[in-house]
């Protein structure tokens, strides 16, 4: 078995220690913003995310809202699966193509999005668009190196802080 401790090449390492402060403080906010919502609320920054998109009054599909969202539709489904049994968005059958399905907000998801302060998911998207190309495209990059050497599966991520969308059971030969 290896050691659990850390490589002494990065041990001391400033640049190494300010991504980590930087990165703890993203996942910090994430998580306090989503706990803070979900306390006083019953919801999850997940689902206020997906509420606040919806609040549009538009229909969408699940594949819109993952566009809009930033997120594989397979998460976004698991999302809006759960505002539906809440009784926050409802699925209805496109008027204008009856093999679309659509979701809205309901008028109890609108005023639980009165309620509740914008998601953080919203200023993290913020910063990321207000990045120069090239340093956008230099986080992606590294984001996804780290992702990778940290042996995160090639699946699409659930939304921040949901539960891991069922997986198929496999059937032994």
């Amino acid at each position: 078995m290896g050691s659990h401790g850390s490589d002494p090449a990065s041990a001391g390492n400033p640049e190494v220690t300010a991504a980590l402060d930087a990165l703890r403080h993203v996942v910090r906010a994430l998580r306090l913003s989503s706990t803070a919502v979900e306390k006083a609320h019953g919801v999850s920054g997940a689902q206020l995310f997906v509420l606040g998109e919806l609040a549009s009054g538009k229909r969408f599909s699940i594949a819109e809202l993952a566009a809009r969202t930033s997120t594989d539709p397979s998460s976004v489904s698991v999302v809006v699966a759960r505002l539906v049994q809440r009784g926050l968005a409802a699925r209805h059958v496109s008027p204008d193509d009856a093999r679309r399905a659509e979701v809205v907000i309901t008028p109890a998801g609108s005023t639980l999005l009165r309620e509740t302060p914008p998601p953080v998911q919203l200023k993290l998207i913020a910063a990321l668009t207000a990045l120069p190309a090239d340093e956008l495209a230099a986080l992606t990059r590294g984001l996804a190196h780290m992702a990778t050497a940290m042996g995160a599966p090639e699946e699409p991520a659930p939304m921040f802080f949901e539960p891991e969308p069922a997986r198929p059971r496999r059937r032994k030969a």
